[in-house]
């Protein structure tokens, strides 16, 4: 059986990843409902993947930041699953607990990844890779969390910039915290 593979990805209301200015994680839009939903999702038994870039900024921002929200429950959980990072530039042992490099293409290494693993994999930010992870159809779910916010003077990190084109089934959607929408698709190329 092939595993799951979801791109999980939080996102503004004009598709950016992230925000510049005076923006603090999550927008400032975290609220209860919203954490402990992130935390139930990662309790599950499941493999990270994250390409280098992701990694490092993962990595970078929970060594050096004591802001709230960088180390909220979900995040620590994360952490501690096990992970592999695509990597063509990365050697280990890498600054995660149970974590491994694999290098080579990401098509290629996440394509065996979805053959040999016993739980879902999933993938939490990492946008280049998920772009062509996508067009491989390599990817089951794509899972966008929607800040009620725009950062069109501020947004950085444009989540389908420069994508293929996909139709997208809805299978999931919830409010948290009567704000924040997740929408979870199943995507195919756009023939």
């Amino acid at each position: 059986m092939t595993a799951t593979y979801t791109f999980d990805v939080f996102s503004s209301l004009d598709g950016f990843g992230a925000a510049g200015g005076d923006w603090t994680g999550y927008w400032g839009k975290q609220g209860p409902e919203l954490l402990d939903h992130r935390l139930a999702q990662y309790s599950q038994d499941q493999r990270m993947v994250f390409g280098a870039n992701t990694y490092r900024a993962f990595t970078q921002l929970l060594a050096a930041n004591t802001e709230e929200g960088v180390h909220d429950p979900w995040v620590t959980r994360m952490r501690h699953l096990p992970a592999t990072v695509v990597s063509t530039s990365l050697d280990g042992p890498l600054d995660w607990p149970d974590a491994t490099v694999a290098s080579g293409d990401a098509v290629d290494v996440v394509a065996r990844l979805k053959e040999e693993s016993d739980v879902p994999l999933r993938s939490h930010g990492s946008l280049s890779m998920n772009r062509a992870l996508m067009a491989a159809g390599l990817v089951d779910r794509v899972q966008v969390t929607i800040f009620p916010v725009i950062t069109g003077r501020t947004g950085l990190d444009a989540i389908f910039e420069g994508a293929e084109d996909f139709d997208l089934e809805l299978i999931e959607h919830r409010t948290l915290d009567g704000r924040t929408q997740e929408l979870v698709y199943r995507p195919s190329l756009h023939a």
